[in-house]
């Protein structure tokens, strides 16, 4: 089968004392070529899944319901799950620490703090009492506390503005093109097979 472009990678999420929160196990990261140029010119790491394996931190196992297309800035505070769902694109976004990448696998802590930006253009935010449990439990420190205030304000203006990395034209594009340079590898290997 002809070697794909898109790199394998997992995903790790760990909380703030260093313990596992969630790994995705297989997704797909877009080659700087096919990168829409205000991601590229952001260096936006973009990354693509479609029923994945998600690994919880007491090791549950599920599945992914929903194709996803994720948004890691290096220098952001948050990062953003745009989760392609019958009634439009929800999105979904991780109030966090900038992304580290090691090879095939992208980490970040988790600062349970999320917003979610709805189809109809609803935001909600989400587990500020989480994040309040978990500032005590962690110690998380007047630092990572400013940060996270102010990445929340940062997330909700990029909302609210439709900036990078919101655009439901964008995300499809991403999606679209994976799956069809998938279908075509599939293709060409089955008809090697064939001859």
């Amino acid at each position: 089968m002809p070697e794909s472009p898109y790199a394998e990678c997992v995903i790790k999420s760990f909380k703030h004392n260093g313990s596992v929160h969630r790994v995705w196990l297989e997704n797909w990261l877009v080659p700087a070529g096919k990168l829409h140029p205000r991601h590229a010119h952001e260096d936006v790491w973009v990354l693509l899944n479609d029923h994945t394996a998600i690994v919880e931190a007491d090791g549950k196992e599920w599945v992914s319901r929903v194709p996803a297309v994720s948004f890691f800035m290096p220098d952001r505070w948050y990062n953003v799950v745009a989760l392609i769902e019958d009634k439009g694109i929800r999105y979904y976004c991780n109030l966090a620490s900038p992304p580290y990448r090691y090879g095939n696998v992208i980490t970040y802590i988790d600062y349970d703090l999320d917003v979610s930006f709805m189809p109809d253009g609803t935001v909600v935010e989400l587990d500020r009492d989480e994040f309040f449990k978990h500032k005590e439990m962690f110690r998380y420190g007047e630092d990572v506390e400013a940060r996270v205030e102010a990445a929340l304000l940062e997330l909700r203006g990029a909302i609210a503005d439709r900036a990078v990395p919101f655009g439901d034209e964008v995300v499809y594009g991403y999606y679209e093109e994976w799956k069809n340079t998938n279908r075509n590898r599939t293709d060409t290997a089955e008809r090697s097979g064939r001859s």
